[in-house]
């Protein structure tokens, strides 16, 4: 059997979060079965600082399986995660993450806190970063350009 990305559904939640302008960013969570949550973020909408994707995907699965974790579970994200997110991956044992475009802004995987290369990280994914990135990248770079006028 194959590899089969899901990326395309994550790029599909965070052109919807783009559209009810948020910052354009999506999620899916997938298990052995499939796909099991997906989400774009939800910050504004929400009033939640915590409402990004990877949150909610994380939050929703460990809700429909009835668990506070979710290993053997892969986690596909357009944006390398925030150090929050991070964190969030590690603490739900996901066992694969796989990100689109880097973040070298805010991201808190390869650039930034690094979070998974610190001792006190209980849990490193298995990381694949890349698959996506174009997409991911220019929705990005067409929200913020709206953004700024142009």
């Amino acid at each position: 059997m194959g590899f089969t990305s899901y990326m395309e559904i994550a790029l599909e939640e965070a052109r919807a979060a783009g559209a009810r302008g948020e910052v354009p960013v999506g999620a899916v969570l997938v298990g052995p079965s499939g796909v099991v949550a997906r989400a774009g973020n939800r910050v504004r909408e929400l009033h939640d600082p915590t409402a990004h994707a990877e949150v909610l995907v994380i939050r929703e699965g460990c809700r429909l399986i009835g668990a506070e974790r979710v290993p053997g579970h892969d986690l596909y994200v357009t944006l390398e995660p925030c150090p929050m997110c991070a964190a969030a991956i590690s603490g739900a044992r996901i066992a694969r993450l796989y990100y689109g475009a880097a973040d070298p802004k805010s991201g808190g995987v390869e650039v930034g806190a690094k979070v998974f290369s610190h001792p006190q990280c209980h849990h490193v994914p298995e990381i694949y970063d890349g698959i996506g990135a174009e997409p991911a990248s220019a929705l990005l770079r067409a929200f913020f350009a709206e953004r700024r006028g142009g």
